[in-house]
């Protein structure tokens, strides 16, 4: 049951709100192994849907699942200088295989004898491991391309952790694909982009801008980095998911060469692309208040709650009389619909529970609705409700539920519009910068220039834009640090 102590207003400390929210809606909790959570049910239902919107996409795109192992062997990463490098300081190690009883007798203690002859990574990506794979498959540009996803967790030795936001072992996609020309293979990187900013903006209701990442920070191994970036409630920005062009790095690193149409051997192409149990921060912090979650209805675990209030059981019984054919109705419609006729807790409570947890629409009829034929039906988004007929109600529900949907994106793009802006000079951007939001400013596309900003005000260039911006046009400048020609704005902004 849900724990009802208020929660920290959100204008008072935004991360201890977020922490407290996390918690107390049921979403996740820390776990006895330090920097990992346990998602509990509630919050796992969140993700399922995640999953299932996009597994479809993916497959839309002619991608198909797989599995590949947790662990890499440690000479594997090794191969890609670059990618090693990005990924050594996060890596858990497995040396032994065995333990033993102490002969202290103080429990059980690493085998000495049972040293691994390779020591062997959590993953915390799985390029290399795939990639070592993917030299089985691949023998002909008959075999390319090859479109592959799992879904499975990752290990990451994060020394600040959050929950969903940064933890050590976190759930993920990653998809791999790999193909005969360069050209396919940007495209496919592009391509997926386009899904993961779909998905955000259709389905979480997450207003998103596509670009491409500047060189600092690309992925680990990475050409290209494509990316989604959101804004958060406090006017961080938060990257919602990644597509990268791996090029031929990989294919050469394990020598994975195909004998194309012209009887010659190449090297593959590739991608990478992914997203993580960090949607599940980006979902709360961009739409919750606080009263608790707001969930839009594309993802929401229940999307109505029908509450009947009684005293007897007599009351209860012709209550649910006319609320069972409502609820099977819905269900019909695809709604996800869920009756509480517990008497664990009052009405009251119960309210107070499904609030917390962000149902978008709540019903609600007790005896004298009954006798009115009417019913109360309450909206989470806007802590609105009113009382209607009984006649119709379903098709209500249904136009109100793609209603708060297309209102929790609306005030999501309201709240970036009114926190983007403009910024020439240095200075000001020194200032700008720590009130939050995207600064849109013109950079000479060093990696100096782009080091000494983030080393000054913390602030990193989240995105290059692919596309203007509503409201903002494209056009040449001077960088505001060094004054040197500049092609188009990119954004910047403090980020998680």
């Amino acid at each position: 049951m849900a724990n009802f102590q208020k929660l920290t207003p959100r204008s008072e400390d935004y991360s201890k709100w977020y922490n407290e929210l996390v918690v107390k809606a049921d979403l996740a909790e820390q776990s006895a192994v330090r920097g990992c959570m346990v998602i509990k049910p509630y919050g796992y239902a969140i993700w399922e849907t995640i999953q299932s919107e996009l597994d479809r996409r993916f497959k839309q795109q002619g991608v198909k699942n797989a599995y590949f192992p947790l662990l890499i062997p440690k000479s594997f990463l090794s191969r890609e200088a670059e990618h090693v490098e990005g990924f050594a300081k996060e890596c858990a190690v497995v040396t032994h295989h065995r333990l033993m009883n102490d002969p202290n007798g103080k429990g059980v203690v690493v085998d000495p004898n049972a040293k691994l002859e390779e020591e062997l990574i959590i993953r915390p990506t799985s390029e290399t491991i795939i990639w070592s794979t993917y030299k089985n498959w691949i023998s002909s540009y008959r075999d390319l391309p090859i479109l592959c996803n799992q879904w499975c967790n990752v290990m990451r030795w994060e020394m600040r952790t959050r929950l969903f936001l940064r933890t050590a072992e976190f759930l993920w996609q990653e998809g791999h694909t790999a193909h005969a020309t360069k050209e396919e293979a940007e495209d496919y990187a592009r391509q997926m982009l386009d899904v993961y900013a779909d998905f955000a903006e259709n389905v979480m209701a997450i207003p998103v801008i596509k670009g491409v990442k500047s060189p600092n920070e690309r992925f680990a191994g990475a050409l290209n980095t494509y990316c989604i970036e959101a804004m958060m409630q406090d006017g961080k920005a938060l990257q919602a998911g990644t597509s990268h062009f791996l090029g031929q790095n990989f294919a050469k690193s394990f020598d994975v060469q195909f004998l194309s149409k012209e009887n010659k051997y190449e090297y593959v192409w590739a991608t990478s692309w992914g997203v993580s149990t960090r949607l599940m921060g980006a979902l709360i912090m961009t739409h919750s208040d606080d009263n608790g979650l707001v969930l839009p209805p594309a993802l929401a675990p229940i999307q109505v709650v029908i509450v009947p209030i009684f005293k007897k059981e007599d009351d209860l019984a012709k209550l649910m009389d006319k609320l069972n054919p409502i609820a099977d109705h819905l269900k019909q419609m695809g709604i996800r619909v869920q009756v509480d006729t517990s008497e664990k807790s009052t009405p009251g409570f119960k309210f107070a529970d499904y609030e917390l947890k962000g149902v978008p629409v709540r019903l609600a009829m007790g005896g004298r609705d009954l006798e009115n034929g009417t019913i109360e039906i309450a909206r989470r988004d806007t802590m609105t409700k009113e009382t209607i007929a009984l006649e119709g109600i379903e098709q209500v529900i249904k136009n109100l539920l793609d209603e708060i949907q297309q209102n929790c994106y609306n005030k999501a793009m309201a709240y970036r519009t009114a926190n983007i802006r403009e910024c020439d000079s240095y200075e000001e951007f020194k200032t700008e910068i720590q009130k939050g939001g995207f600064l849109l400013c013109h950079w000479d596309g060093t990696p100096e220039t782009e080091e000494r900003i983030k080393e000054e005000t913390k602030a990193t260039i989240r995105c290059i834009p692919l596309e203007a911006l509503p409201g903002y046009k494209e056009e040449p400048g001077k960088c505001m640090v060094t004054g040197k020609p500049s092609a188009k704005r990119v954004v910047f902004a403090i980020s998680y």
